[in-house]
């Protein structure tokens, strides 16, 4: 039982080329970021690695929630001027998010990330278990951003582009803490709410934001 309980452990995984070898190149890796926010849109990254990416540049990447901010910054620089590297970025919009609902949305972002890749994968790899829209071969991986590198690299790719620009929005709205909580539900946040008053980019289907809403 202990060997099985350990095979689970969240920190025995380390991403490598498992699944991208189980089909024909090109093959992309596909992961979002701001599904647990509670403002702005959703996005994702896809990432295509090909067999020329450095050793030095793999072992950087993991799931981006576990690399520091200093840490994501630079393997994000580094995917993007890389050469091997080829990379597709999507978002769903806060309307999209209150229509569609966040689940739908976060996959819809992942299409369009997909589609926006300069080549055409003939797979993807995703991380979690939502499947998105996609013609070809779609894998899902629960806690894939830990166990390929291309969805790792997607996870930054994704986390990066989304923390950049609630950083650009924080300097317009500075007293919700968004340039360092990226809009979850912290205390700075919840009592900003309170104090301040729902934004514009506010998801008002999120319950804490629509419980203020319904008081207003």
């Amino acid at each position: 039982m202990r060997s099985a309980r350990r095979s689970i452990r969240q920190e025995d995984f380390n991403p490598t080329f498992q699944f991208e070898h189980e089909y024909s190149f090109p093959v992309a890796g596909v992961d979002e970021a701001g599904i647990g926010s509670w403002i702005g849109p959703v996005m994702a990254g896809a990432v295509i690695l090909e067999d020329g990416v450095s050793q030095d540049l793999l072992s950087m990447l993991h799931d981006s929630k576990k690399l520091s901010e200093k840490k994501r910054e630079q393997i994000f620089d580094l995917l993007y001027k890389n050469p091997f590297v080829h990379i597709g970025v999507g978002e769903a919009s806060l309307e999209e998010i209150v229509t569609l609902n966040i689940r739908n949305a976060g996959l819809l972002a992942m299409k369009r990330a997909v589609m926006a890749l300069p080549l055409r994968p003939k797979a993807i790899l995703v991380d979690g278990t939502g499947r998105p829209d996609f013609e070809g071969e779609v894998k899902l991986i629960v806690k894939g951003d830990q166990r390929s590198y291309s969805i790792a690299a997607a996870s930054i790719i994704a986390k990066v582009t989304r923390d950049r620009w609630i950083k650009k929005l924080a300097e317009e709205y500075p007293d919700y803490g968004w340039d360092t909580n990226a809009g979850y539900g912290t205390k700075q946040h919840q009592e900003a709410l309170h104090s301040l008053g729902v934004t514009p980019w506010h998801r008002v289907t999120y319950a804490p934001v629509a419980a203020l809403l319904e008081v207003g």
